[in-house]
């Protein structure tokens, strides 16, 4: 898999691959945190999750670390914020699982792209650390075309938090559904 910080090795493709990745990493943690939220039926329990998530990121980075890149070369995602958010929206509809799902899974989705890109203005130039350690090969779904340029108005930020918003609420609604299962 690709690891959360990867696309700023990917120059050309910075910003088209940041919504990607900011688009999978808000849908997973809407499944996983809203599943486990709505399982033990306590508001904070989504944060708990996602500051597991945090943590078995750290360990991948000390990894990468290890082996020689430097400290930036994974960027850690900022989970916990958009956690904290489904969190609060769970809490503050006195527990409605319907509330949770369409209220936190759309703020989940607004606001880990901007947390992310707020985070990645804290790390060292991202065009410095992709020269320095270039990746040798692209994945398929990522081999240059043609430029793009002045695509989507250059705002990752925004195409990441409206698809992340849309997509966020029916991976919620998984993560609810997996709660329901019977078995006969």
């Amino acid at each position: 898999t690709i690891n959360a910080g990867d696309y700023i090795f990917y120059t050309d493709w910075m910003w088209t691959s940041f919504v990607v990745f900011s688009v999978s990493q808000s849908t997973m943690l809407a499944v996983g945190a809203i599943y486990y939220m709505l399982f033990t039926g306590v508001p904070g329990t989504a944060t708990y999750y996602a500051t597991i998530m945090t943590i078995y990121t750290w360990v991948a980075k000390g990894a990468w670390f290890v082996l020689g890149y430097p400290y930036d070369f994974v960027v850690v995602p900022v989970w916990i914020p958009s956690a904290m958010l489904l969190d609060l929206s769970y809490w503050a509809t006195r527990r409605n699982k319907h509330a949770a799902i369409l209220i936190g899974g759309t703020m989940v989705g607004l606001s880990l792209p901007l947390f992310n890109m707020v985070n990645l203005l804290l790390v060292r130039d991202p065009l410095e650390v992709a020269f320095k350690y270039p990746r040798p090969t692209l994945p398929a779904y990522m081999t240059p075309i043609e430029p793009q340029v002045g695509k989507f108005y250059n705002s990752p930020v925004a195409l990441g938090s409206g698809a992340g918003a849309v997509l966020t609420v029916p991976m919620a609604a998984l993560g609810a559904k997996l709660n329901t299962w019977t078995y006969r």
